[in-house]
């Protein structure tokens, strides 16, 4: 059976929800196409910085998401291995309505923004989207389903690092995968901690932050093959190496090996599409783009993209005819992608100060932490990057005084922009 809708979109994710907030709230009818039939509880997507969050709370989903219990993080902060604090990162002193890391499961952000959906728009789950529909000039007018086709006079592709939609396209995406992995551990019975807490340790990063119930999320660098044949007999032997690596997780050894039979080990990697448009179709989220999950980026990004997007086509009033759409989309894609690499350098840059192993790199990297930690200029305006409130890209002389190479006369004070 057809139908006829004004978008539709592949993926019920973040960032298609995010699409669907953003479009059916301009009074579109949209139709969101999954193919789980429910939402499936992850180790990813868990940290909503300030600017995503503002965007949630104009569309109603911050509210709900505050009843389910996410927590309120006041800072990120990077440590060495025993614990001691490098670089100190205070949301509190951010100029917004919202200072702070706002943190639940990701599923239940999932659920928070199907709940709050515009009227307009319908979610379909268990419907797999296998290619595009083109119309007579080769243009995307749609998608084909299993159960038929669904014609849209825009298609939104949210349907992740594989993206079918993207590939029929023909729209390239260049990607590197880091060399290791994140072993992503649940941990129950854990008190309650006000920031998140990256760690700089001989084995690369580890992470810890608090998801509500009195759990708490850690991530470890692990080689590619490292838990491979780790069972859980001998899981307090790797346990017993990580304490030794990371003597600030001893209180925790216990915690991690009754969480050894639910852990996850994540390949990271890093990509950006060539554009963020063709014909008649957007590309939303992990579609188009993909950074290391220890900055707070990735589900961000996807949320930002779809606001945006929102704003741009708001001038339309409802007309997607493509002689209107197509210059709006490309101007969009130009200008958002512009954005997302800005956000991927800076993600790669403060990810490689702690997951490079090699000598050089861990020396460089430790010394940029803390350089960077005394500088309160440098400090704020890498804050406000990754807070999303703002694009302040660090200059090669910025890089020169992150390594100590030379001396800021402006380190002790905000950023000239700031005040």
């Amino acid at each position: 059976m057809s139908t006829d809708v004004d978008v539709v979109v592949s993926g019920a994710g973040v960032a298609g929800l995010a699409a669907a907030h953003a479009l059916g709230g301009l009074g579109l009818r949209v139709l969101v196409l999954d193919k789980q039939r429910e939402i499936r509880a992850v180790p990813k997507g868990e940290l909503l910085q300030p600017g995503a969050t503002n965007v949630l709370a104009d569309w109603g989903v911050a509210d709900g998401l505050a009843a389910d219990g996410a927590l309120r993080l006041s800072a990120l902060v990077a440590r060495d291995a025993r614990g001691a604090p490098l670089m100190t990162m205070d949301y509190r002193v951010l100029p917004t309505e919202r200072p702070w890391l706002l943190v639940h499961d990701y599923h239940v952000i999932l659920a928070a923004l199907a709940r709050a959906l515009p009227a307009s728009v319908e979610l379909r789950r268990g419907v797999v989207v296998r290619e595009l529909v083109r119309d007579e000039h080769g243009r995307a007018a749609g998608v084909r389903t299993d159960g038929g086709d669904v014609t849209a006079g825009l298609v939104v592709a949210a349907d992740g690092v594989s993206s079918r939609l993207r590939r029929d396209a023909g729209i390239g995406i260049e990607r590197t995968d880091y060399p290791h992995r994140l072993a992503a551990f649940e941990l129950t019975g854990q008190p309650l901690t006000e920031d998140v807490s990256t760690y700089a340790t001989s084995r690369g990063l580890a992470m810890r932050y608090s998801l509500p119930g009195g759990r708490a999320r850690l991530y470890v660098q692990v080689g590619p093959d490292e838990l491979r044949r780790v069972g859980v007999d001998a899981a307090a032997g790797w346990v017993d190496g990580l304490v030794r690596d990371v003597p600030a997780f001893a209180s925790l050894r216990e915690d991690v090996v009754r969480a050894w039979p639910t852990r996850q080990v994540l390949p990271v990697s890093r990509a950006l599409s060539a554009s963020l448009t063709a014909d008649g179709l957007v590309l939303i989220g992990e579609s188009a783009h993909a950074v290391h999950p220890a900055a707070g980026q990735g589900m961000n990004s996807s949320i930002v993209d779809a606001a945006s997007l929102g704003a741009r086509l708001r001038a339309l009033d409802g007309d997607l005819s493509p002689e209107l759409l197509g210059p709006r989309l490309r101007a969009w894609s130009a200008e958002r992608r512009r954005a997302l690499v800005h956000v991927g350098t800076t993600s790669h840059n403060a990810t490689r100060m702690i997951t490079d192993l090699s000598p050089f790199g861990r020396a460089i990297g430790r010394r940029a932490l803390r350089k960077t930690g005394g500088n309160r200029r440098l400090s704020y305006t890498i804050m406000h990057n990754m807070a999303g409130l703002g694009q302040h890209p660090l200059k090669p002389l910025d890089r020169l005084h992150q390594l100590g190479v030379l001396p800021d006369p402006r380190g002790g004070r905000l950023p000239g922009w700031a005040r």
